[in-house]
């Protein structure tokens, strides 16, 4: 583990590879080399672990990863910034794995065959999409032991939100079901360049014991049926869902309620019964 690097900054690194934030894949890129440290050490000693990175652009959070002892496979779309990696790549020899793909498409269990992490700032257009694809996996706890992503405040707000609040809905549920879930810091826009218009945040995942009887499927379908008529009551949003209604007298819900006013357990409750 190497105290100080000789690496150009990134801001360096950025100017000699004619580097620009590119809107249409979502990307801000973020320089700050203490606050890379910062999110670096959220989920704990990284010392020859393997991480997952998606989107490390010109490579800021990949190098403190690095530092911090980890093995990187990071996924990037963008092929202008695979010199800057391939840069990175050179100089921790064995401890970099760059992949130029969607990572929407990437198979993780082709990738890892040990437990991993998983550490990006995502990338804003496709965050929520993978967040989804990672927390449904079918098999229960996932190879993964931690997510630490960075979100728009918005959707980090959604993520750990409580039954009741305005944030709480369909990724709240996805999310508590079987992670605890936390912020872990806030990030100001000015620490990006080019800033965005919205503050962003880390938020942390790690896995938790899956609730017996509940297929993750039902669960998915039963959010997204209540949350797309968040207005409506229980009762209203499920008459069309084969079930629906039976599952609320069983599980002891009054159908008048809305859906932002019931718990996780409750939904869970509500799908073991569909699953049923």
């Amino acid at each position: 583990m190497r105290e100080q690097s000789p690496l150009p900054p990134l801001r360096e690194v950025i100017k000699k590879y004619g580097l620009t934030a590119n809107k249409a894949l979502g990307q801000n890129f973020l320089l700050d080399t203490q606050l890379l440290s910062r999110i670096a050490a959220v989920p704990g000693d990284l010392t020859n672990s393997s991480v997952f990175e998606v989107g490390p652009g010109p490579g800021g959070l990949t190098q403190a990863l690095l530092q911090a002892g980890a093995s990187v496979t990071a996924v990037e779309r963008d092929e202008r910034c695979l010199p800057a990696l391939a840069d990175l790549e050179d100089y921790f020899p064995g401890q970099l794995k760059i992949i130029n793909d969607d990572a929407l498409k990437i198979d993780l269990s082709q990738q890892f065959k040990m437990p991993f992490h998983i550490v990006s700032n995502l990338p804003y257009n496709i965050g929520s999409a993978l967040l989804i694809k990672w927390l449904s996996n079918s098999k229960w706890p996932p190879a993964w032991q931690s997510l630490t992503l960075m979100f728009q405040r918005e959707v980090a707000d959604r993520i750990v939100a409580k039954e009741g609040s305005s944030a709480y809905g369909r990724l709240s549920i996805l999310a508590q079901w079987r992670c605890d879930a936390k912020l872990a810091m806030s990030v100001h826009r000015s620490a990006f360049t080019p800033p965005p218009k919205v503050m962003s945040a880390i938020v942390h995942l790690t896995p938790k014991t899956q609730p017996e009887g509940v297929d993750p499927e039902i669960l998915a379908k039963l959010t997204q049926t209540t949350f797309s008529q968040r207005r409506k009551m229980l009762r209203q949003s499920l008459k069309g869902l084969p079930g629906g209604l039976e599952a609320l007298a069983n599980a002891g819900i009054d159908g008048a309620r809305r859906p932002e006013t019931v718990s996780v357990e409750e939904f869970v409750a509500l799908a073991r019964f569909l699953s049923d």
